[in-house]
């Protein structure tokens, strides 16, 4: 999990002894990231905390008897930005050694990151938890990228950037398989309507087929899915999105071992069929049920069994030189997306 600790706007979720812009000024009163932060810790859980360099709030990220809108970028020229920095050491401090242990730290710096001075903060949080993640909106490059509402169509590898718009590069690594030395560890974030705060007028919901199948998509390219929820104002989560966290909570019930603790399968860039690989296992997720065998091309190792994820039937195979062929039931027993785990050497 990923708890929003501070977005744009400055206000603190947390008791921060260098602001009074904090939840436990509220008639509320309470801090609720070291609520969140117990909570995760008694059920084994690996949290970690959005945070946001930008600070509408704070007088030394910008002058704040300006509208936003003229200076929401923050004003690094005036001589009051060392200050900010600061702060932000200060805050980041308190997140690292009063809340943790804490999995990673999620910038998200907006535009113009370079004005961080990211290098100082990386340090910072290496110094205090050498095993906390940084990702990459700080203006230095992070330990994993953060594609945003996409989902890139390649693997991505080390020294590669992908942009929602970028499909020449995409396209270009389609079939590449990355060594683990060139893989880059990177994670998508996405939204379940299109807003990532609540909006009660927002209607346009994802389908939890389609949040299923991106997860799939994610995991077979050696990534995570980052997927935003926002609650309402008292705190619940509001029905539809309940209705789509469960459906793909009772889909990883059944087929989880497909997801979790895998990376990038050896076949990519099949039509209607993912794969996710971990030690001696391939998961092969199938998006449209085929009419005839599946035929599964360019897979090198040899195969001792498959089954289905759901309901454990065995699947008949036969196997030639880097061509696998499996015979399937007459329909899909998952109507969101099927998985057959298959045994190799």
């Amino acid at each position: 999990m990923v708890f929003t600790t501070k977005h744009h706007d400055g206000f603190c979720m947390f008791d921060s002894s260098y602001t009074d812009y904090k939840i436990t000024n509220t008639p509320y009163g309470k801090d609720v990231v070291r609520q969140l932060a117990e909570a995760a810790k008694g059920r084994d859980m690996p949290l970690g905390f959005y945070y946001s360099p930008p600070d509408m709030h704070h007088t030394a990220f910008r002058d704040t008897t300006k509208l936003a809108k003229e200076n929401w970028n923050g004003e690094p020229a005036r001589p009051e930005w060392p200050l900010y920095l600061e702060y932000m050491q200060l805050q980041l401090t308190e997140l690292l050694t009063k809340y943790g242990p804490v999995a990673l730290i999620w910038f998200d710096g907006l535009h113009h990151q370079e004005k961080y001075d990211g290098r100082r903060f990386v340090e910072l949080i290496q110094t205090l938890e050498p095993a906390t993640l940084v990702n990459d909106r700080i203006g230095v490059t992070g330990d994993y990228q953060t594609p945003e509402q996409f989902i890139p169509n390649a693997i991505p590898t080390k020294g590669v950037r992908f942009a929602a718009t970028d499909t020449s590069v995409q396209q270009e690594l389609k079939t590449v398989i990355p060594s683990p030395e060139d893989f880059q560890l990177w994670e998508t974030c996405m939204t379940i309507n299109q807003t990532w705060a609540y909006n009660a007028n927002d209607r346009e919901y994802k389908s939890a087929e389609f949040l299923i199948r991106s997860l799939v998509e994610v995991a077979s390219r050696g990534g995570n899915f980052l997927l935003n929820v926002g609650p309402q104002p008292d705190g619940l989560i509001q029905p539809e999105f309940q209705q789509r966290l469960r459906a793909m909570g009772d889909w990883l019930a059944i087929n989880g071992e497909s997801i979790y603790g895998t990376t990038y399968g050896p076949v990519q860039n099949m039509k209607s069929v993912r794969t996710t690989a971990k030690r001696g296992r391939l998961f092969l997720h199938i998006f449209d049920w085929p009419s005839l065998p599946l035929e599964i091309s360019g897979l090198d190792s040899k195969v001792m069994s498959a089954h289905l994820l759901a309901g454990g039937q065995s699947l008949k195979f036969r196997q030639t030189e880097r061509r696998l062929q499996i015979d399937l039931p007459q329909q899909a027993p998952d109507p969101n997306v099927t998985v057959i785990a298959v045994r190799t050497l």
